[in-house]
């Protein structure tokens, strides 16, 4: 009997080698090029919809003093960017149609911080409330999940100023000096009348 003759392989070897070395070396290069050039220094955000940046959108609220002139001095006034837990701030550019009486700062990695001007006298307001005196400025807090709106009971004028809960006390103490030099105190008005 003779011997069976060898069986060629569909593929020269060298051509065999490639195809099978191809598609590591493709993936060891997409690695090395995503390395390489990686995202700028800059992180991008997991959920493309948790992307911050462009301009801030705000749910009006009742504001019936907005346009009056304390708020527009008050305004006028504010600094042109915070520093909230280490970070500085820059105003954001608030979406049309923006809310009378409102600014915001914040950047793309921040959660914002928005002041509003000439709004309702807070509900929470009480003889019995606890306010905060900060650069002679009494505020009201209220707490809502991780933010907190702070109240600034004792002017011609309410303002609000929702910061997030890791903001730090930077914004509140910024906005007490920019109020406590653009208003006049006034006394509390803890009934509603």
């Amino acid at each position: 009997m003779a011997p069976e003759p060898e069986p060629t392989p569909l593929l020269p070897r060298p051509l065999l080698a490639v195809a099978v070395g191809l598609p590591a070396l493709l993936a060891a290069g997409v690695a090395a090029v995503g390395l390489f050039l990686g995202t700028g220094g800059q992180e991008q955000p997991a959920d493309p919809s948790s992307d911050r940046s462009g301009p801030l959108a705000l749910v009006p609220v009742p504001a019936p003093r907005a346009e009056a002139d304390e708020c527009r001095g008050l305004l006028s006034k504010l600094p042109m960017q915070l520093v909230s837990n280490g970070a500085t701030l820059p105003r954001r550019e608030l979406a049309s149609p923006a809310p009378p009486g409102a600014v915001a700062w914040g950047d793309a990695r921040h959660e914002p911080i928005v002041l509003r001007c000439g709004l309702d006298r807070p509900g929470d307001l009480t003889p019995t409330s606890s306010l905060r005196v900060i650069s002679d400025v009494q505020w009201l807090e209220i707490t809502e999940g991780g933010n907190a709106t702070w109240y600034v009971v004792d002017r011609p004028v309410y303002v609000a100023l929702t910061v997030p809960s890791d903001a730090g006390t930077g914004p509140l103490q910024d906005i007490s000096t920019t109020v406590r030099d653009a208003l006049p105190a006034v006394p509390l008005d803890t009934k509603g009348s």
